[in-house]
């Protein structure tokens, strides 16, 4: 059914191209039957078939060139607008759950990552290709002009169930998702084969900003043991299509290698590990001046933003030695990738919310650009594309805990995270949502 459902989506956009007169392209479609690459309802697109097909629906490329602002990347943020995102900072980062993250904050990188988001550009045509191999089916290196934004997530702590996914994660995985899309973007949300269901689950049902749905893909992979090379493959052809990566309370390798729960627990030898880090490895390979991590000189440089709370995410390398000083068990699970952009907070849903909301202001201020327009009219239409309601959610977490999730505090199947009441949660996301309406 995958394989039909694909193969109709790929017709269908190639009589497309042929109608409004574009250029051809020839799609080479191969799925495997040991990669899952999963669609969330009424999603069609598979990165084999080349990201360059979205650009073949010009109804929604119109509708969003009026629904969008073009990025201004040396634009100076508004000072009120500055201020709100400050704001924004402080409530994600009170330490909610007492575990010492306020060590791990590193201040303005909340402000960079959101930058970095509503600013973000294409650079697929400035990086350096690799050499043909008959392997990389991913397809050609042009790409659609729309950045790509390559969403990490997963944190299989729950290791005695199945699924082992926690409920800390999907949300602000998918909050990350849905402010990228309406911000123009392209999104691919990379998993864990066993958090499959979970994340699809919890994957927005509607149709956000009336956004071409062929711009979401949900991915997985097995854990490093169990990859083909047609997976590896198709890890390197995502590292090689992004425009930026971002890291959402994903699982990150300690100092030997392996991924560790808070508790000390190694999620790799219970063979719940996908190696998601080499994406984020593989891109840095091929970045201008060898990789360097805070390299700014070269704007073709892929970025890493990661979200996380606890020291063992991906990206926590940014702060390593203050995990070692001040987390529990900080020397064995701290986490080593390193993030160009740290967002820590007490919860890293928290997190994911917070980078949605201070994009949305990023948005906003290029969009008045010092203009005399009503900045609290601004602020109401970015923050309500891009921010998640409460309402929304309530619901998605309702949903994740319907196909297995636990909190990964408690172990139970209930919409808490981290062992914090839902209202815990809520509160915090009306906080941000006000923080980002107020001027």
């Amino acid at each position: 059914m995958a394989m039909r459902t694909t193969i109709a989506t790929i017709t269908k956009n190639r009589l497309s191209f042929t109608y409004c007169s574009a250029i051809a392209i020839t799609t080479f479609v191969r799925l495997t039957l040991s990669s899952s690459v999963l669609f969330p309802p009424s999603k069609a697109f598979s990165i084999n078939h080349d990201i360059a097909h979205n650009i073949s629906n010009n109804k929604n490329k119109q509708a969003k060139i009026m629904t969008t602002t073009t990025p201004r990347p040396n634009q100076p943020i508004s000072p009120s607008i500055t201020a709100s995102i400050n704001k924004i900072n402080d409530i994600i980062t009170t330490d909610a759950g007492g575990r010492g993250m306020t060590h791990l904050v590193v201040p303005g990188d909340l402000l960079a990552s959101a930058k970095l988001l509503a600013r973000l550009t294409a650079k697929s045509k400035s990086r350096p290709r690799d050499p043909p191999s008959r392997n990389d089916d991913d397809g050609d290196d042009g790409g659609d002009d729309d950045p790509l934004v390559i969403i990490l997530s997963g944190f299989p702590c729950c290791v005695a169930h199945a699924p082992p996914t926690e409920t800390d994660g999907p949300p602000g995985a998918w909050a990350i998702a849905a402010a990228a899309s309406n911000l123009g973007h392209r999104v691919v949300l990379v998993t864990d084969r066993c958090n499959e269901d979970v994340f699809r689950a919890s994957a927005p049902e509607h149709k956000l900003d009336d956004a071409d749905d062929s711009k979401w893909e949900l991915i997985t992979f097995p854990p490093e043991e169990d990859m083909t090379e047609d997976q590896s493959q198709r890890l390197r052809a995502l590292a090689r299509k992004a425009d930026v990566i971002i890291a959402c309370e994903r699982a990150g390798p300690a100092s030997d290698g392996k991924c560790y729960t808070m508790r000390g627990i190694d999620m790799n030898e219970k063979g719940l590990i996908a190696p998601l880090h080499r994406i984020v490895e593989m891109a840095r390979e091929r970045n201008n001046g060898g990789g360097r991590v805070g390299d700014d000189d070269d704007e073709a440089n892929v970025k890493f933003i990661a979200v996380g709370d606890g020291g063992n995410e991906m990206g926590m390398g940014k702060v390593l030695g203050k995990i070692h000083e001040h987390i529990p068990n900080g020397k064995l699970i701290g986490a080593v990738t390193e993030a160009d952009h740290l967002i820590a907070a007490s919860v890293s849903n928290w997190g994911g919310y917070a980078l949605a909301a201070a994009a949305a202001l990023v948005r906003c201020s290029d969009e008045l650009d010092g203009s005399d327009d009503d900045e609290k009219e601004a602020r109401a239409k970015w923050v309500e594309r891009c921010v998640p309601t409460e309402g929304g959610e309530v619901k998605l977490l309702e949903r994740c805990v319907a196909a297995g999730c636990r909190d990964g505090v408690s172990g139970k199947m209930e919409a808490t995270v981290d062992g914090m009441p839902l209202e815990t949660s809520m509160k915090c996301l009306r906080d941000i949502r006000e923080a980002a309406l107020i001027p």
